[in-house]
């Protein structure tokens, strides 16, 4: 028989992925981690056999009897995807064990979980033998990481957070049984608290859990509790942590029908035309809209001063502004059961269980009236125990609609209303609340209809910004993706707003090609907005839009600081894709801290222009303006706002991925032609090795650096594939990203290569009789050279001082792009100029020969000639570079990197002709002598001959 007095073995081992640290920032250092891991598996190993064995007949016998388990596993699938899990449950106490009080609100997100493993039948029937985690996380924490830097080939970071989060949080593997008939659960285990500060803590627990087969609205709450096993005067020794979740498992419809049936509905049921049907004999369909609805933001249609707002049914006074749906599931027929969470917070990002801000609810859809209808239930008895919660008060009733049609001041494409079925004067009422979708998630309804509402406005507005058409420029189709970009909005202050511009709607086809791809419905059907050319005759064509900027708390709007710093507005007019000119009616949505009806706080005086650039233009892309058309006296009125645009037309983007493909072939290509100029070299010294003294060393070292400093910044790409980056592409896949590993690669050979004839170089000048001499030489050449680069150096120092003073500094942001053709760095300016340094690479061999004088050929003519041209190449290819392409983007630079050499069309031609005359001085050197080039008087006064001896015989 198996012995179930303690964990089985299979549980220890995956206890050491739960102690493995997590690095905030993303960079996880092979060796630390090599380092961390072996240290954590020999704690884990000399604790687990000093941890005493627990036994399950002493704690759960009187829960669930132990019973031997088969050898047969069961399939949880069997059991449904809820069965025994708590996804995200609330928990008191746990002081002890996490070292911190938990805390549920809109920012920490504590919670408790809890999910099977292996499941085992038992000789019992309807006993289950189960192994599985418990997991408690504390409230998240902030802490100073200090600045990161990465280093990237092709790649550019985007200001990444510098305080990364941590929280506290214990670990328990346990093992157990569950009855079937009872509905109980009953576990035992260790694991470990890892708190913010102190050490980490081993616990022996016991765990217990009210699970029930089969769950409705009212029986949707599991009840558990984790207590110790050791005794009150232990060290280890914690109060009982108490855990409330909630349960979907074999869930069964039990008043939504009954609701329904009494026409409590009724009330508050809208015309049928008026919404949008489903197809409900689809199992998700209802669920691909409201999974990814997100927020919904709550519309107090009452004075809430004197009669009551409040869904709750708590804190007077209070009134939350947003809802979401989570734990969403849907069934055949157009049943739907969900959890409804209130907040003050628009966040999506922690989605935490608080009961007393949690409804329970479950609703079916209406074919007739075209609309999902809801019955809710409140949580109650929260504050006094846990254990004695319960789901009742179910007075709550909401319906969900899809309008037909939106316009500029509806933009929701969901809606719906909650309210009370109770009288005024009884406990729990409360008055009517409507609600919407943030719109911040376009949904391609099936019949979704736009309606231009303020055409007279954009005639009036827009009659005189008619364009002058240009022959032989293209602008953006109407129907195309050109038509959204990314946007900086500028005030008259010079503070700066980073923002986006997405289309609705163009005519009457609905755009659900969102800004970065995030996001697309699963819907029925799907719009299909794709990169076209219309057929249509007329060059105007009506256009829906959604802009959004979120700017710093400086940005002045409506004659002081917006709130908090982001600005909405919706949209709409004409375009003409003869000319290029945008021009919209917009309304921007009014902050305020109050919730209220949100067509009272919208300001529709607002003129929108912008002028796109043809397709073949470079520079930017979309400029325009965003100005109050309201007089200087109103409240609302703001100063006009200028607003531009760098993003990429789509052609541009193609040819950029194309051009890139080509750069990273050109960049393999020129790195394997150095290792075979070199190797050709370290050929030539092994036919000749008297002359290995006669190259220069410090030419040499020069070179080496070329190949080394490279891989030393880019030393991680190498062997550490860091997916955690926000990183920037193209969108060319992970194929670059290969490419990049293959470069590093050949240079590395390149690097190993030249490193290995500075080696020869250097060791055969110690076998050399005229060592002295040599290192003269080389001591001369030194001399020489480093006070011109270091001169060079101290240029580059103060031509980015000058260009910075002229630089008007403007206020950064997390959200604000990286211009690096208007950036100008201390550091940028030196890499550039080591690229130079490395371009002249033979001035320390051509400055050798000419202290030396030495009349060996040593080089070889297609190493100083080959790696010659493996430099200037670059500059031709920028020259053929700029005047091919009409738009520049420094970033996507491979081959030719203005970052890593000086490239502009003056430096183009003077590099080449600087090489090409250096070559040629090593050629005549090594023909005509190391001094041949310099004036006869400065050449050697005399020269010796060898002549016979005359010996006293001869004579």
């Amino acid at each position: 028989m198996e012995s179930t007095s303690s964990p089985p073995s299979s549980m220890l081992k995956s206890r050491v992925s739960v102690w493995a640290p997590i690095n905030p920032s993303g960079n996880h250092h092979p060796f630390l981690v090599f380092c961390f891991f072996i240290f954590f598996l020999i704690t884990n190993i000399s604790t687990t056999t000093c941890t005493p064995q627990i036994s399950y007949a002493q704690h759960c016998d009187s829960v669930v009897p132990e019973s031997a388990p088969t050898e047969q596993l069961l399939d949880s699938a069997a059991h449904g995807a809820e069965f025994l899990h708590i996804g995200n449950g609330y928990f008191t106490g746990c002081e002890s064990i996490l070292g911190e009080t938990p805390k549920f609100d809109d920012d920490s997100s504590s919670l408790a979980m809890f999910r099977h493993g292996a499941l085992y039948r038992t000789h019992t029937e309807g006993v289950i033998k189960v192994q599985g985690n418990l997991y408690f996380r504390g409230p998240r924490v902030i802490t100073p990481l200090g600045n990161i830097t990465h280093r990237r080939l092709l790649r550019f970071r985007i200001n990444q957070p510098r305080f990364p989060i941590r929280r506290s949080s214990a670990t328990f593997e346990l093992y157990g049984f569950w009855s079937s008939d009872s509905g109980k659960l009953c576990m035992v285990g260790s694991g470990w608290s890892h708190p913010k500060q102190g050490n980490s803590r081993l616990f022996n627990v016991v765990f217990k859990l009210n699970f029930a087969n089969k769950s409705s609205i009212i029986h949707s709450l599991v009840r558990g509790t984790l207590e110790s096993v050791d005794t009150e005067d232990s060290f280890n020794y914690f109060k009982p942590v108490s855990i409330l979740g909630i349960s979907q498992n074999g869930y069964e419809y039990s008043l939504i029908d009954r609701e329904i049936e009494s026409g409590f509905f009724s009330e508050y049921s809208s015309d049928e035309d008026a919404s949008l049907g489903l197809d409900v004999g689809e199992r998700l369909s209802l669920c691909s809209f409201g999974r990814p609805a997100g927020e919904f933001e709550l519309e107090y249609a009452s004075d809430c001063d004197t009669v009551n707002c409040n869904p709750l049914g708590r804190t007077p006074g209070f009134l939350p502004k947003f809802m979401s749906f989570s734990q969403i599931e849907c069934q055949y027929g157009g049943k739907v059961h969900m959890i409804l969470r209130f907040s003050n917070s628009s966040s999506n990002l922690f989605q935490t269980f608080i009961p007393d801000s949690t409804l329970v609810a479950e609703g079916a859809w209406n074919k007739k009236k075209n609309q999902l209808y809801v019955v809710a239930c409140r949580i109650l008895n929260v504050a006094n125990s846990l254990a004695d919660a319960f789901v009742g008060d179910c007075s709550i009733k909401l319906n969900l609609r899809f309008p037909a049609t939106i316009s500029i001041k509806n933009r929701s494409t969901i809606v719906g209303q909650i309210w009370s079925n109770r009288t005024v004067n009884d406990s729990g009422y409360f008055s009517r609340i409507v609600f919407q979708d943030t719109g911040n998630v376009p949904f391609d309804l099936p019949g979704l209809k736009y309606e231009y509402t303020e055409t007279d406005k954009v005639s009036k507005a827009c009659a005189k910004k008619k364009g002058v058409k240009h022959r032989g420029k293209v602008y953006p189709d109407g129907h195309s993706l050109d038509m959204r970009f990314d946007m900086s909005v500028k005030d008259s202050k010079g503070q700066v707003g980073w923002g986006h511009a997405l289309p609705i709607f163009v005519g009457d086809k609905f755009v659900d090609a969102p800004l970065h791809g995030k996001f697309r419905t699963g819907s029925p059907r799907l719009g299909g907005f794709q990169a076209q050319v219309s057929t249509s005759r007329n060059s105007l064509v009506n256009v829906s839009y959604k802009l959004s900027f979120t700017s710093s708390p400086s940005f002045k709007l409506v004659g002081k600081s917006s709130p908090s710093g982001s600005v909405e507005i919706s949209a709409e007019g004409i375009y003409d894709k003869e000319t290029g000119i945008l021009c919209m009616v917009g309304c921007r949505h009014l902050q305020s801290n109050k919730p209220s009806t949100k067509n009272d706080s919208l300001d529709c005086e607002i003129l929108v222009n912008a002028q796109f650039a043809p397709l073949n233009a470079g520079g930017r892309r979309v400029k325009g303006t965003i100005e109050s058309t309201r007089e200087k006296s109103d409240k609302l009125y703001f100063q006009r706002l200028e607003l531009s645009s760098s993003s990429i037309y789509l052609s541009q983007a193609a040819e950029s991925i194309w051009r890139m493909d080509l750069e990273i072939t050109l960049v393999l290509i020129s790195n394997t032609f150095a290792c075979v100029f070199v190797g050709l070299q370290l050929f030539h010294v092994k036919r000749h090795p008297d002359v290995l003294p006669l190259i220069s060393v410090v030419m040499l070292i020069v070179l080496t650096l070329g190949h080394m400093i490279p891989l030393l910044l880019n030393f991680e790409a190498l062997f550490v594939a860091n997916r955690n980056r926000q990183n920037v592409f193209l969108g060319s896949g992970g194929w670059l990203e290969v490419n990049e590993v293959i470069v590093r690669v050949v240079t590395m050979v390149a690097f190993l290569l030249q490193f290995r004839l500075l080696q020869l170089s250097w060791s055969s000048r110690s076998n050399d009789g005229s060592e002295n001499g040599l290192w003269a030489s080389e001591k001369k050449v030194l001399y020489s050279s480093l006070p011109l680069y270091i001169g060079g150096a101290l240029i580059a120092w103060f031509v980015y001082h000058s260009k910075s003073s002229y630089q008007i500094p403007s206020p950064r942001t997390r959200l604000a792009p990286v211009n690096y053709n208007q950036q100008h760095s201390l550091w940028g300016g030196l890499k550039s100029y080591a690229g130079l340094i490395l371009d002249g690479f033979l001035l320390p061999q051509i400055m050798f020969n000419l202290f030396f004088n030495p009349e060996e050929k040593a080089l070889a003519s297609p190493f100083y000639i080959g790696t010659t041209i493996v430099r200037l190449l670059p500059h031709a290819y920028d020259l053929y570079r700029a005047h091919s392409s009409t738009w520049k983007f420094d970033l996507s630079y491979i081959y030719a990197n203005h970052r890593m050499d000086l490239y502009s069309t003056a430096w183009d031609v003077i590099i080449p002709c600087g090489g090409v005359l250096f070559a040629v001085l090593i050629y005549l050197q090594q023909r005509f002598g190391g001094r041949c080039i310099l004036p006869k008087r400065f050449r050697e006064s005399s020269v010796y001959e060898k002549v016979p001896v005359v010996t006293n015989d001869q004579l």
